[in-house]
């Protein structure tokens, strides 16, 4: 979501450090399922399901009850704001939230200076 202040704090910091990369918002340009199961598999989805968010927090109780991966999963598709961002994907190296560390050990993983840059 290119409103986001996490979202536009890392698209500065990126074009600060001339990284290139290619944005892609979840919720016009649809959910990257591939995507969102390899930031699940490095992180484990309760680093990228968002329930801090308003999204989250106005779903049903009997939805943010009992969650496991498939159910995280399953909202995150379904609620793209539920995600948490930015997710950037350099190769197979995968950074979720912003965090100029964080970043960098992206682009230092996969030895190269551009990635994606989602939501």
């Amino acid at each position: 979501m290119p409103n986001c202040d996490t979202v536009k704090k890392a698209r500065v910091w990126l074009d600060g450090q001339a990284v290139g990369y290619r944005f892609h918002n979840w919720k016009t340009d649809g959910v990257d399922v591939d995507v969102l199961n390899r930031a699940i598999a490095q992180h484990g989805w309760e680093r990228v399901l968002n329930r801090q968010g308003t999204t989250f927090r106005k779903l049903p109780e009997e939805e943010r009850a009992s969650l496991d991966a498939a159910k995280a999963l399953r909202i995150m598709q379904e609620h793209p704001s539920t995600i948490k961002r930015p997710i950037l994907v350099v190769d197979d190296a995968i950074a979720v939230g912003f965090s100029p560390d964080g970043f960098q050990q992206a682009l230092e993983a996969a030895g190269r200076q551009e990635g994606v840059a989602g939501n």
